[in-house]
This record gives C-alpha cells, sequence and structure tokens, in this order.
C-alpha cells in the first residue's frame, strides 16, 4: 500500500510509513479488556484460524471456481489476520518486531541462499 493510500480508519496516512510497533499500539486499544489475557489469547488465536480461512476461500475460489479475486476483501481479511497476530504477540508480552526478527533469522538459517526447492525439502 503507498504511503498516499488512505489508513485504515479511511483518514488520508501521513508520509511517514506505519512501522509494527505504531500499528500494534493503535491496534491495543481494540482489544477485549473484560476477557483474561488467556481469554485474549484464545479468542486471538481462533480468531487468526478463522481469518486464515477467509483468506483461503477467496483464494480457493479465484483459482478453483473462476471468481475474481477480490482484492480489497483479501486486504480486508489479510488486516484482521494481522490484528489476530497483534492480539496473540501482547497477550504474551511480545511485540511483532520480535515476531518478525525471529523469522528473519529462521529464514535466514533455512535458506541462505535465498529460497530454492532442493533447501525447502532439506530445510527441517
Amino acid at each position: 500500500m503507498s504511503s498516499d493510500s488512505p489508513a485504515a480508519d479511511g483518514a488520508p496516512r501521513d508520509a511517514a510509513p506505519l512501522t509494527l510497533a505504531d500499528y500494534q499500539r493503535a491496534a491495543a486499544r481494540t482489544l477485549n479488556r473484560s476477557l483474561t489475557p488467556n481469554e485474549r489469547l484464545l479468542d486471538a488465536a481462533a480468531g487468526l484460524a478463522e481469518e486464515a480461512g477467509e483468506v483461503l476461500g477467496l483464494v480457493r475460489k479465484h483459482l478453483f471456481m473462476r471468481h475474481d479475486l477480490d482484492r480489497a476483501r483479501l486486504l480486508i481479511e489479510l488486516g484482521d489476520a494481522l490484528w489476530c497476530l497483534t492480539a496473540i504477540a501482547g497477550a504474551l508480552d511480545l511485540t511483532l518486531e520480535d515476531a518478525a526478527a525471529a523469522n528473519l533469522e529462521k529464514l535466514r538459517r533455512r535458506y541462505p541462499e535465498g529460497y530454492s526447492d532442493e533447501a525447502s525439502r532439506s530445510a527441517r
């Protein structure tokens, strides 16, 4: 998304890119504070599975039922999945930066020369 695209709330975005930390802080205001931390963790994990199913459904219909790919709806579902990831991280006192850094380190170890089919078969 370009920096002049509207923000999730429809307001024009500033020129500065949205960081993961900015997103995590802003999304935290919509957490259900009536739930315990463990309930928020389970709610967000279940929500992530639900949102992944929504993404899968859109892609499946596009590829196997010849529907147009609804990119606008896909963007919304990806945002919902990001919200769930954010809630899970927050429930565990982690940041999205923590998760991103850990994932990049894993990928560097698994694919030191970049992705290849061979490396994917031997990476365990």
